[in-house]
């Protein structure tokens, strides 16, 4: 027998849930209401989706997308154009979370309704937000029949609003050593290989992680501008550390030991450099790819905040647990 649900309190622990970024917990309701009311949930969804309140509609999209399947995508759709016309900062909030649900959905109907968003945002003027947030979703269903619809959004879509898409085309349209002598290609901007590495946080595909020791190489060349200013040589250096560290597990446990000893460096030179350039997130990276003698370093330079200080006390007391030389 079905175990009964207070559908109104799942409801409200729903949106809290989601509302608080508590993705784990939300997709565990979810998960919760799908096994014991089968057949309600997407009733109850429908019903959600109908609220006054932005944060409803964003639980209800977030939720289409964990249940998947055909059902859900062709809803995701149809209130993806009725957010659109909304026009509302809610509205906008709700676009977001449907256009990254349909990301994640296995559908090839789901690559059709990005495309067609795509479209709809090359029509006028759009802001890079919306323009990066369905680029985000089709590297995440990348595709050679993605191809055309991408290159048609960048002739119509202006800088800067277009570059993800100029980012997304070329992890499309190359091979990883294309794309390593396009990272090691001195005339091509910075700012766009700052790009590519934004989308690659999305997902790093098997056959691009041979790719990552060239950023790597390339954030060492610049450490002198990177650690004194901030500039796009900072920025850069920030995105390839955010990048290594949202997929840690898989990605630094694979790097060659000379890229792990240069990332190491280049995290040694920014944790060492002045307060108003100063990387938290290198001192983080230390811990995966440290020596012990690191932590002095970390103690040294350690930022006054409490919060941000922690994080160097955390990563030196993991690297003197680590083994002598």
């Amino acid at each position: 027998m079905a175990r009964e649900i207070d559908v109104e309190q799942w409801r409200s622990e729903l949106v809290d849930a989601f509302h608080w970024g508590e993705q784990e917990r939300a997709r565990a309701l979810v998960a919760t209401l799908r096994e014991a009311q089968p057949r309600r949930v997407h009733g109850v969804l429908e019903q959600m989706l109908q609220s006054t309140e932005g944060k409803v509609r964003q639980a209800a999209a977030f939720a289409l997308g964990e249940l998947g399947g055909s059902t859900s995508a062709r809803r995701l759709e149809k209130q993806l154009l009725v957010e659109e016309s909304r026009g509302d900062s809610d509205a906008s909030s709700v676009v977001q979370v449907i256009t990254e649900a349909l990301g994640h959905l296995e559908s090839t109907r789901s690559r059709s309704t990005l495309v067609r968003r795509l479209n709809r945002l090359a029509a006028g003027t759009p802001d890079s937000s919306d323009v990066d947030d369905v680029v985000y979703a089709l590297w995440r269903k990348r595709h050679p029949e993605l191809l055309p619809a991408v290159r048609a959004g960048l002739q119509r879509i202006a800088p800067p609003a277009s570059e993800g898409l100029r980012a997304l085309l070329r992890l499309l349209e190359g091979s990883s050593q294309e794309l390593r002598v396009w990272i090691e290609d001195e005339s091509v901007p910075l700012e766009q290989k700052t790009k590519v590495l934004t989308v690659l946080d999305e997902e790093v595909p098997e056959e691009l992680v041979p790719v990552l020791p060239s950023f790597i190489f390339l954030a060492a060349s610049m450490l002198n501008m990177a650690s004194t200013r901030k500039g796009q040589e900072r920025r850069f250096c920030e995105r390839l550390f955010n990048l290594l560290l949202l997929h840690r597990e898989r990605l630094i446990s694979t790097l060659p030991p000379k890229a792990r000893t240069v990332l190491r460096e280049v995290s040694r030179r920014m944790i060492a450099a002045s307060e108003t350039v100063r990387s938290i997130k290198a001192a983080t990276l230390l811990e995966y790819v440290g020596q012990r003698e690191d932590a002095d370093l970390l103690e040294e330079h350690k930022p006054q905040d409490e919060v941000l200080g922690r994080v160097y006390e955390e990563a030196a007391e993991v690297l003197r647990k680590l083994p002598h030389a």
